[in-house]
């Protein structure tokens, strides 16, 4: 057999170095071996610029720049913040593909395959962990990069729209994170999501659109109960409601990010990130026109960047969700029992903050939806060209005076802030809550001894044990309510069956009346159970 044109050129050696060559520069779109080694020297590149091709070729870095100007490429400038809430939501994606294996939206199987995939799936509690954990870290990164942008101006001219797509990004990525709440259908899930969509019941009907409601439906107020049942599918939430959140989390809020984080992204390629605002005369834009000697190439030296980045972010996520963090699976949906201290999600504390103030249709939808419209039109109602925050004064001292704002509601919105319980089921709420942990449920089942402990007698033998710990904090904790004046505590525990046990606190106090009154509250616990069962109060 005759060889090749290309060996007898060649030899053996070249032509097969030349066809690894040529497959290498395939790969890459374009960049051959002897300039891939180059580039991770740090070298400069050849003229013509190879490491430019990939940028129209690639399918995975046709959307990036070929070049930056060195002075955004500064980690104070940007933070990275848009790279990080774009990578946060990919992981969000990959985990949820993972998790919706063993998971089916109904009512009788939702619950029941959540505590499957945390007690039988290999490494299920650790992606259902990273999955809520990016989840709630992408919410504060978007929220913090809207703040970046506004605090340096970047949404002045001619990014107005840009800012705008933004706002859609981040309530997009606050809903994607509440409907997400509903899908381990329990307490936690079911009431977060009831008050959620309580609150879309109460939106009002413009009177113009009263005589359409009487017409079509017999109600002039029609708006907000067609809205609730849209959400629900039923008049409360159940099996319809599920799904349609489940669709919204996995299918239409999904592509509603992805949708718009292209139009977003697009213009910031378009327009360039904005550069510090010292870097520019006031009312100028110079962000594309990049001197050839400020120019800082995304292939190595921004590409490096992102990489080290996403690798330190995805070790702390799975770093956290092993060692730190373990999200929360608390009982199983029950819309008979509303548990104490029901909140919403934290990032809408200032929501339920507002809605202790008075009128749920007035603080919790008129004002919200007004704070919303001035986000989003902000940049065209801000008329002042300069980015400087020296020319800002007016604009910054408004934007401070919203957080505060944001952050005093968020506190008014803890569920301990504004609301009134009997003190004596606050003692026993901390002691045994009713979802989670405390000092009673943290006692392992062995020191958990039947008997009968008085407050006011027990005295206990060092060193204590978690037991009489626990008694203690019981004490302390009656003494220092100030709705229990002489007050004592009991707690007993009684067998009440082969790995049953029985426990109840029995608070003893003087009433408003001067008349001795008493708190009953009981509990069964199972050796084997993670959860605590209350009856009676």
């Amino acid at each position: 057999m005759s060889a090749t044109p290309e060996v007898r050129k060649r030899g053996v050696r070249g032509a097969v170095g030349g066809f690894a060559d040529d497959i290498f520069s395939r790969v890459t779109a374009g960049i051959p071996w002897r300039d891939f080694r180059k580039m991770l020297r740090g070298d400069p590149p050849d003229r013509p610029n190879p490491r430019l091709k990939p940028h129209s070729e690639s399918f995975w870095l046709h959307i990036k720049p070929t070049y930056y100007h060195e002075a955004v490429t500064r980690i104070g400038h940007t933070f990275r913040l848009g790279l990080l809430s774009t990578y946060l939501f990919f992981v969000e994606v990959i985990t949820g593909l993972i998790l919706m294996i063993w998971y089916a939206p109904t009512p009788e199987r939702a619950y029941s395959d959540m505590v499957r995939l945390l007690s039988n799936v290999p490494l299920g509690q650790l992606m259902r962990d990273v999955h809520r954990l990016a989840a709630e870290a992408m919410v504060i990164v978007v929220v913090l990069h809207m703040f970046r942008t506004f605090l340096t101006g970047s949404y002045k001219k001619p990014r107005q729209f840009t800012w705008l797509t933004g706002v859609v990004l981040l309530g997009a990525t606050l809903f994607l994170s509440f409907s997400g709440y509903l899908l381990p259908w329990d307490q936690l899930a079911f009431w977060a999501v009831t008050i959620g969509t309580s609150m879309a019941e109460a939106s009002p009907t413009p009177f113009f659109l009263q005589p359409v409601g009487e017409a079509l439906f017999g109600n002039a107020n029609w708006i907000g109960p067609t809205v609730n049942l849209l959400l629900r599918g039923a008049p409360d939430i159940g099996a319809s409601g599920l799904l349609r959140f489940y669709l919204l989390h996995v299918f239409f809020l999904p592509l509603t990010v992805i949708f718009f984080f292209f139009f977003h992204y697009y213009k910031v390629v378009h327009f360039g990130i904005s550069l510090p605002a010292k870097e520019e005369e006031v009312g100028q834009d110079t962000a594309n026109r990049v001197p050839a000697e400020r120019r800082r190439y995304y292939l190595m030296d921004i590409a490096i960047d992102e990489i080290v980045l996403v690798a330190i972010v995805t070790f702390i996520l799975i770093a956290m969700s092993a060692f730190f963090y373990s999200a929360k699976l608390e009982h199983p949906a029950n819309p008979l029992k509303t548990p104490l201290h029901t909140t919403a999600p934290w990032y809408f504390y200032w929501l339920q903050g507002l809605l202790k103030i008075g009128d749920k249709v007035f603080w919790g939808l008129v004002i919200p939806t007004i704070l919303v419209i001035l986000i989003t039109i902000f940049p065209y109602l801000d008329r002042n060209p300069s980015r400087r925050s020296k020319d800002r004064h007016k604009a910054l001292f408004g934007g401070f005076i919203m957080g505060a704002l944001i952050f005093v509601l968020s506190f008014m919105g803890l569920p301990l802030y504004a609301v009134q319980s009997p003190p004596a089921e606050e003692v026993v709420q901390e002691m045994m809550p009713e979802e989670g942990v405390g000092p009673m449920r943290a006692i392992p089942w062995q020191e958990l001894e039947v008997g009968v402990y008085n407050t006011k007698t027990f005295q206990g033998s060092v060193p204590y044990s978690e037991l009489e710990k626990a008694i203690f904090e019981f004490k302390d904790k009656i003494q220092a309510s100030h709705g229990l004046p002489d007050g004592d505590g009991i707690l007993t525990i009684e067998a009440a069956a082969p790995g049953l046990k029985h426990i109840q606190f029995q608070i003893d106090y003087t009433g408003p009346d001067g008349k001795p009154a008493q708190f009953l509250k009981s509990f069964y616990l199972h050796e084997n159970s993670l959860y605590w069962e209350a009856f009676g109060a």
